[in-house]
């Protein structure tokens, strides 16, 4: 069952200098009750939510009961990005959805974190946008998270995600069919032409006479219009060519010299969205100035959305972080 709890933030300031005042953000907990246990904050994408395991859990082979992240021993928290419309609150949208980075997602995560009294967290966990939250979340707070893993994700972005912003951006305010369009098209960046290969080998479905892959992608379009909002899909995609924890500041290196956090860099072999020569040549800059920087590799035909297929890969690289501090 469904179970939102309500936080309102009085001053957001944004990174442009806005101010919004009195936001209503929506979070839920799994596990053990907040200051009894470690915390881990799970920071879902672009289509997610807060609900993580349940009955509509969408990370239920990673968080549960004697799994990976356990919830018999940790607390876990999970926050909806504001205006994702998971709460159903028209009010609560936020329309000028150009007016937001990655920067101020995590800005204000940390305030909604501080004002559950929440001193640190014992890891920042999530895939794709999630993970580049946890990215900039860890250079706002630099000594308040032990682990900080981003998986399937980059701490900035490159011109191709940029690219691709854009087009996805194109479709949402020119199309007839904004949402289920543009997940059509999201979702050929988010598997291989492998990965699809594999799935439907050229079928056709005989009731409708349509290519297998055909109906599969207008399922999950249609799928997405009937649960999400075209606001909140407006933003999710913009703030992925916002993601950058240099702007501003000094070179990539200087910034995470600071990070005190055990840095877990998960990339896909495939992931042709966020590509993961990127994230070895992160790995290969950081290693030089800081000692507790891992890089490991999810080995898949499946592309970007592997992190959400592969759990057994993903359970055997997270279960040193998330066992080492207790036996089962």
């Amino acid at each position: 069952m469904l179970d939102l709890k309500k936080i309102v933030i009085k001053n957001w300031v944004l990174e442009n200098k806005t101010t919004l005042k009195n936001v209503n953000l929506f979070y839920e907990t799994f596990g053990q009750e907040l200051g009894t246990a470690p915390v881990v904050l799970v920071n879902h994408a672009l289509t997610g939510n807060s609900t993580v395991v349940g009955e509509n859990g969408w990370w239920n082979d990673l968080i549960g009961e004697n799994k990976t992240i356990d919830t018999k021993f940790y607390t876990v928290l999970a926050i909806n990005i504001p205006g994702n419309g998971f709460d159903g609150n028209e009010e609560n949208q936020i329309v000028d959805y150009k007016n937001f980075t990655i920067r101020d997602i995590a800005s204000v995560f940390w305030q909604v974190v501080f004002q559950l009294k929440i001193e640190s967290l014992f890891a920042v966990i999530g895939g794709s946008l999630g993970g580049a939250i946890a990215w900039e979340m860890s250079v706002l707070e630099p000594n308040s998270i032990e682990n900080v893993i981003p998986i399937a994700t980059d701490w900035k972005a490159t011109d191709w995600m940029i690219a691709n912003v854009l087009v996805q951006d194109v479709i949402l305010n020119n199309s007839s069919s904004p949402i289920q369009d543009a997940r059509v098209h999201a979702m050929l960046l988010y598997r291989t032409p492998e990965s699809l290969k594999n799935k439907f080998e050229g079928k056709v479905n005989p009731k409708n006479q349509r290519f297998e892959i055909e109906n599969w992608l207008c399922y999950h379009g249609e799928k997405l219009e009937q649960r999400f909002q075209l606001a909140s899909y407006k933003l999710m995609n913009h703030l992925l060519k916002t993601n950058d924890i240099t702007r501003g500041r000094e070179r990539l290196e200087n910034v995470i010299s600071n990070v005190k956090s055990n840095i877990h860099i998960v990339s896909i072999d495939t992931d042709r969205f966020f590509v993961a020569k990127e994230d070895k040549e992160t790995y290969e800059v950081l290693r030089k100035v800081k000692s507790n920087v891992y890089h490991h590799k999810i080995q898949s035909i499946h592309g970007h959305d592997a992190f959400l297929i592969e759990y057994k890969q993903l359970n055997e690289i997270l279960e040193n972080v998330f066992n080492i501090i207790y036996i089962k």
